[in-house]
């Protein structure tokens, strides 16, 4: 390990809670898709910091609404209307077809709003034994509390509890499944368009059509959690654009900020009416030095010519890796929607994701992983077909790395 990323590293363990298991690299600088290290190597970033960096490092129009915005004003508090905030969600709201939007700090934030808006809703609307939350095994919501239980992850949950009560868990993709868990209590569906953190598994159309009929049928709302497959991700600005209906809510986060901290909840100007004065807050929600990034962010990547180049880039990467596989007979599977691409391991491969994406590091390659099986990628959404082919190029040498030290 170089010297200042290991005496970087030493210092993090000494004064940081251990909760992380930090790789052997500390970043430093970022320009586009690349990031550099302590030590000035280089690396192609196929993570986006978990999806996050949506136009890349450093993208010149974000980093000068955040100047522009930073020597004018950054906070005054929610006592006060702001225009970037204003703007924001003017933005969000009119590319969407929402009508109203509650801003946050980040995914788990988001989640929380909107279910805590699902049951206050049902609350009001039906009375207190409405209050059902029916989620999936597998899927990832967040961190706090609330959004931990309704994460399908038991691992997760455990030693938190007390947990919050009334969360069922079904099975993802299953029509059947979840058509005997709605019922008169169900207050809410929750539900990842796109199953990022439990392997990158995406929903079918007629799954998304079944859970939104239910939903009405029931009288319950369908909230869907668009931290990760939002905001140009799946190459529309919102997954469920492509599934052929429309939630009652969606969380968002992630890319919405391109790496400064902040979420939203949008929903409908009907559901919205629930979260009067005193309901529910933030201190820093709508922050807007955030207000003024996101907006800057999501400009550039609900562009035609954006989201068509996540569209192709996207193919054109599921095509290298299924090469890859298939030289290596190291892929099971490749799922993708967009750039949110998983590469699930083959057989005699199980449990090594993490060793891939440690020698991807050595190669100057950065990837994620969805579990132990499956290695993820989420790039810059405007990423170009070279660098696409250059990250195949460094995956390629981390492969055959691997696979001669088994």
């Amino acid at each position: 390990m170089a010297k200042k990323n290991q005496t970087a590293l030493e210092h993090y363990q000494q004064v940081m809670v251990p909760n992380y298991a930090p790789m052997h690299i500390v970043p430093e600088s970022g320009e586009g898709i690349w990031l550099s290290d302590l030590e000035g190597k280089k690396y192609l970033d196929m993570g986006g910091g978990i999806a996050v960096t949506g136009l890349g490092h450093s993208h010149p129009k974000v980093v000068a609404a955040l100047k522009a915005q930073a020597e004018k004003l950054w906070h005054v508090s929610n006592y006060y209307a702001s225009v970037p905030a204003i703007e924001l969600a003017e933005l969000l709201t009119g590319l969407s077809g929402f009508d109203r939007a509650f801003f946050c700090n980040s995914g788990s934030e988001a989640v929380e709003a909107s279910l805590k808006i699902a049951r206050r809703y049902c609350f009001d609307q039906y009375g207190p034994e409405k209050n059902e939350i029916i989620s999936f095994h597998k899927s990832f919501h967040g961190r706090s509390l609330f959004t931990v239980t309704a994460g399908g992850q038991s691992a997760y949950r455990k030693g938190f509890g007390p947990l919050p009560a009334q969360m069922t868990y079904g099975h993802y993709n299953d029509i059947e499944d979840l058509t005997k868990l709605v019922n008169q209590h169900t207050c809410a569906i929750i539900m990842e368009p796109v199953m990022a953190e439990g392997g990158v598994y995406p929903a079918s159309p007629e799954f998304a059509q079944a859970a939104r009929a239910l939903a009405d049928e029931h009288k319950a709302l369908l909230v869907f959690d668009e931290v990760q497959s939002g905001i140009g991700r799946t190459g529309s600005l919102f997954c469920y654009e492509q599934l052929g209906m429309v939630p009652d809510i969606v969380a968002s986060a992630k890319a919405l900020g391109s790496g400064f901290p902040i979420g939203a909840m949008l929903t409908t100007g009907k559901i919205a009416q629930t979260f009067q004065p005193g309901t529910h807050g933030s201190t820093f929600g709508g922050n807007l030095l955030g207000c003024a990034v996101a907006k800057a962010s999501v400009e550039e990547i609900a562009k035609p010519e954006t989201l068509a180049n996540v569209n192709s880039r996207g193919a054109q990467l599921c095509e290298g890796l299924r090469k890859l596989g298939k030289t290596y007979d190291l892929f099971a599977e490749i799922r993708s929607t967009g750039l949110l691409v998983g590469a699930e391991l083959s057989e005699a491969h199980q449990g090594k994701a993490k060793d891939f994406v440690t020698e991807g590091l050595n190669q100057g390659l950065m990837m994620l992983v969805a579990g132990p099986n499956v290695l993820r990628f989420a790039p810059s959404l405007i990423i170009t077909e070279s660098e696409v082919n250059q990250a195949l190029d460094l995956l390629e040498l981390t492969i055959k790395s691997v696979l001669s030290n088994p």
